[in-house]
């Protein structure tokens, strides 16, 4: 009896001991609300539709303490429609992020599916992915809104020494004898005051053959920049941008510029866009936001210029640390050789050169 009462003692304390050095988390965010759009094919349409202020998602993350200062990570994450409950992201069951890595004293080294360094370092001053997903760049055409993942990637993000960070991402193409061909490259690289509430970044990426590097060969649900997605040979981003903190308010602006190189009748095809907002918080449990975004773009082989013009207005209440309710509000504009207007999660384009979004939405995170 004396042996089994220590044998019962070491199966308690194991897992004791395993749990205080390794931890695994389960989290995720769950977005629904009814959308008003002005113009959708020459009509005005009422949607109940999942993800406008935040894709829904829900995933598993962990860490095991392997001493020295190293780490072993991970992160499955999965992307869903909370209307339908379909799979996001193609239908992959983890489409939104899956990777695998070691942290340490020196940085951290991850290799998955994973976003690009425009998205991450470049997202967080955008109203695209901060406030409302209908509130970024043309459709996303910069991923500033992180709507591209990376396949077959290795990752790094440097530890923060005198407030900067550096991250580099490579992808491998994978096919036989073509090293360069759906590869991907980027870089970024970011600064955040010690003393004061300033952040500044700068990313690039280029990424081979984005039809499928990207888009996993299906056009982009935008009639902004579709067109010019399935024959470009690469795709390049480039982008910088800045905030500041004035008590309870956030100053940001941004810039980024895409091209598709040989994206129409074997000439290139440019978007840059510029993007200026301020947020406040009135109280601890209310903040409000307004957008402005302008995207010029240059088609080479026709001399063609689309023009897109978008005001945003965002409300945000909280009603406790995990539940919010929120109000978006956007009007696009079409000009120049643009004749279509079509918002970034909105179905389908304006038949003219104006569409309008009305949107009333809760957020529940876990």
């Amino acid at each position: 009896m004396k042996g089994l009462s220590w044998a019962a003692a070491l199966v308690c304390v194991t897992p004791a001991v395993v749990c205080a050095q390794s931890a695994v988390t389960l989290y995720g965010l769950i977005d629904e609300g009814l959308t008003y759009t002005s113009n959708q094919k020459g009509h005005a349409a009422w949607l109940l539709q999942s993800g406008g202020g935040s894709l829904s998602r829900w995933g598993l993350k962990g860490a095991e303490d392997l001493g020295g200062g190293f780490k072993a990570v991970f992160t499955l994450e999965n992307g869903f429609d909370t209307s339908t409950g379909n799979l996001n992201n193609n239908g992959r069951l983890f489409g939104r992020q899956v990777y695998v890595g070691v942290s340490s004293p020196y940085g951290t080294i991850t290799l998955g599916r994973q976003y690009e360094e425009v998205a991450e370092m470049l997202s967080t001053f955008a109203a695209g992915l901060n406030w409302a997903v209908y509130f970024a760049h043309a459709g996303d055409v910069d991923n500033a809104g992180g709507s591209i993942r990376i396949n077959n990637s290795v990752k790094y993000a440097s530890p923060k020494i005198a407030g900067f960070t550096l991250g580099a991402l490579y992808s491998f193409g994978g096919q036989p004898g073509q090293f360069a061909n759906n590869s991907v490259a980027s870089v970024g690289l970011s600064y955040s005051g010690i003393n004061f509430p300033l952040y500044v970044a700068a990313a690039y990426t280029v990424i081979r053959n984005p039809f499928a590097a990207a888009f996993d060969s299906t056009a982009p649900r935008n009639v902004i920049y579709a067109p010019y997605v399935q024959n470009a040979e690469s795709e390049s981003i480039a982008g910088v941008g800045g905030s500041y903190k004035i008590g309870g308010a956030t100053i940001a602006l941004e810039y980024t510029t895409t091209r598709f190189k040989k994206g129409f009748l074997g000439s290139d095809v440019r978007f840059d866009n510029y993007e200026a907002n301020v947020g406040y918080f009135i109280t601890p449990f209310l903040f409000t936001g307004v957008a402005y975004i302008y995207t010029h773009g240059k088609v080479t082989a026709t001399d063609a210029s689309p023009i897109y013009r978008a005001i945003d207005f965002y409300a945000n209440y909280f009603l406790s640390k995990r539940t919010d309710v929120y109000f978006a509000a956007q009007l696009l504009k079409a000009a120049g050789s643009a004749t279509q207007a079509q918002i970034t999660l909105i179905p389908s384009p304006s038949s003219g050169r104006s569409q309008g979004l009305l949107r009333v939405g809760i957020r529940h995170r876990f």
